[in-house]
């Protein structure tokens, strides 16, 4: 198992530090969130009370905590950094605190979390009168993007994880079943098989496997019916799951077996494609070239894959339009889909690029399983 020092290492905090400097900023601004677990391996609660880490381009960084989360913080990855904790009672102004201690400074460029509340943003604003506000996510993204080597066991863990589950399925996926009572026993299954929380469970049958984000519903399965089964939940790393698989109830539509074979196709090619220096929206086309020449492409309605780490979705995003080119370490759903309407299909695996070309995190067989 993938463990907390490994995945949370002191170094990895000092070379944020030193993206702060080169991004021209002078400090940089964390509450609770993936970027906070990220950098110190503290996964705190988001609360109206703040938690910030405090990262500035020069000077020593610190973890600002309400008093009654010091306990928490201390108990987690962050202590181990050797990082400063300064807690805060209940009558303090914790954005006047850290104000103070960077005064001397007086910063003028500040990176946010990108997902900070609204209510938070509003206070450093009042707090850093006049000074600009940016996303914290152009520190920050290009090293989350590029996983290390404990970053990938993390993901195949949770790869590993996830495909036990997808092993069960036919047995739970049968004619006068409702979707929600199937989704309950892959619920129950996702945290057996040792995730910490479930992030989605989708069983979309008959017209709903049309709907790619349908999730669940009391619709009784039937005869005949394809269900695209979509799921995924978090380690205790931290780190995410992420897996589709198309079932047929009994057997499956005529017109429905001929695009499913388009799809597997793609997705296949799709993913032997990846290799460094190609970029993200190649393995978009690759795939889209595929499904379009058959025949199908008004049906391909989404990008072809996200990022994956600390969340579900993250960078890269394998879409047309975004030309980064992939590098060793990056983690992403490959995941075309087809939906015509009647029913659906979607194929999906994490993938990781390796030095010479890729590495899938999810290994069940694609081929259409008849149940």
């Amino acid at each position: 198992m993938t463990t907390d020092t490994a995945l949370y290492s002191p170094e990895r905090l000092a070379r944020v530090q030193d993206a702060v400097r080169a991004k021209g900023l002078d400090v940089l601004l964390l509450t609770p969130g993936a970027d906070l677990r990220y950098v110190t391996g503290y996964d705190a609660k988001q609360l109206e009370r703040l938690t910030c880490l405090t990262v500035p381009a020069n000077g020593e960084p610190f973890l600002l905590v309400p008093a009654l989360e010091l306990k928490a913080a201390q108990a987690s990855p962050a202590a181990a950094l050797g990082i400063e904790m300064v807690p805060w009672g209940e009558t303090t102004d914790p954005f006047g605190m850290i104000s103070q201690r960077l005064d001397g400074d007086r910063p003028r460029t500040l990176a946010l979390a990108d997902r900070m509340w609204a209510l938070h943003v509003l206070e450093f604003a009042r707090a850093f009168p006049g000074a600009t506000q940016s996303l914290a996510s152009a520190i920050l993204s290009p090293l989350r993007m590029r996983k290390t080597a404990a970053e990938v066991s993390a993901l195949l863990e949770a790869g590993e994880a996830i495909d036990r589950v997808h092993a069960h399925v036919p047995s739970w996926l049968r004619a006068g079943r409702t979707e929600r009572e199937v989704g309950a026993q892959i619920a129950e299954a996702i945290i057996a098989e040792g995730n910490v929380s479930v992030d989605f469970v989708i069983v979309g049958s008959g017209p709903n496997a049309a709907s790619p984000h349908h999730e669940l519903s009391d619709r009784v399965i039937a005869e005949g019916d394809v269900v695209v089964v979509d799921i995924g939940g978090t380690m205790p790393s931290g780190y995410c799951s992420d897996c589709t698989r198309t079932y047929a109830v009994g057997h499956a539509p005529d017109d429905f077996t001929t695009y499913y074979e388009v799809l597997r196709r793609a997705q296949e090619e799709a993913t032997i494609s990846v290799r460094p220096g190609v970029t993200a929206e190649q393995i978009d086309r690759t795939a889209r070239e595929i499904i379009s020449a058959a025949g199908y492409g008004e049906w391909f309605i989404h990008r072809t894959g996200h990022g994956i780490g600390l969340e579900s979705h993250e960078d890269p995003y394998i879409v047309e339009g975004n030309t980064i080119p992939l590098a060793p370490g990056m983690a992403f759903s490959i995941e075309p889909g087809i939906y015509p309407g009647p029913h659906g299909a979607r194929i999906e695996d994490i993938v990781v690029c390796t030095d010479t070309g890729y590495q899938r995190m999810n290994n069940l067989p694609r081929d259409l399983v008849i149940v």
